[in-house]
């Protein structure tokens, strides 16, 4: 199962009802937006993650970012601290407002929603997919060999790190150490 998938699933219908609510636009309409841009946003993780430091970025991201309560309380989204914090992600996963606006643009065109509102949920998703990565991640997971520290499972993860989408990791994962190994 994907992010996608995960976003999409009937355990993330209030998170869509609210990102429906904020933007004034119907469920589907929301649902339209969240599988236009999150392929964007996943493509800009997994290239930040072709490297051992950015794979460790993402999980203490995750780890220590309290994205969760944007999905297990979603009346919080679209408040200025999901904003910021979207903002924040968007910066670290595009590094520009350039890309942002391309790809509200695009989704603009593919889904027929307006670009402004596609700018203004842009920051929404990028919580919604922070959270629900981490939620699939780290539930459940915790060990006292870990110091109670989550520890990420497969799944979602392994979907980021497959840059060459053949299911495998192993592949990409020694591809990435080879990288390093001759720098």
């Amino acid at each position: 199962m994907g992010i996608l998938d995960v976003l999409l699933g009937s355990d993330n219908n209030d998170a869509i009802a609210q990102l429906a609510k904020q933007l004034g636009v119907s469920e589907d309409q929301a649902r339209a937006v969240v599988k236009e841009v999150t392929p964007a946003l996943t493509r800009g993780m997994q290239h930040n993650t072709k490297d051992e430091t950015g794979v460790e970025g993402l999980i203490t991201a995750l780890r220590t970012g309290n994205h969760s309560r944007y999905i297990e309380n979603p009346t919080v989204l679209g408040t200025q601290e999901n904003i910021n914090d979207g903002n924040s992600i968007l910066g670290h996963i595009f590094g520009s407002k350039d890309v942002s606006r391309n790809v509200a643009e695009h989704a603009s065109q593919e889904t027929g929603i307006a670009s402004s509102l596609i700018k203004k949920a842009l920051p929404i998703v990028a919580t919604m997919v922070m959270a629900s990565l981490g939620k699939s991640l780290f539930s459940g997971t915790a060990s006292a060999s870990t110091g109670n520290q989550p520890q990420p499972s497969g799944g979602i993860l392994s979907s980021l790190l497959d840059s060459d989408r053949d299911g495998s990791i192993i592949d990409d994962v020694l591809g990435m150490a080879f990288k390093m190994a001759f720098r």
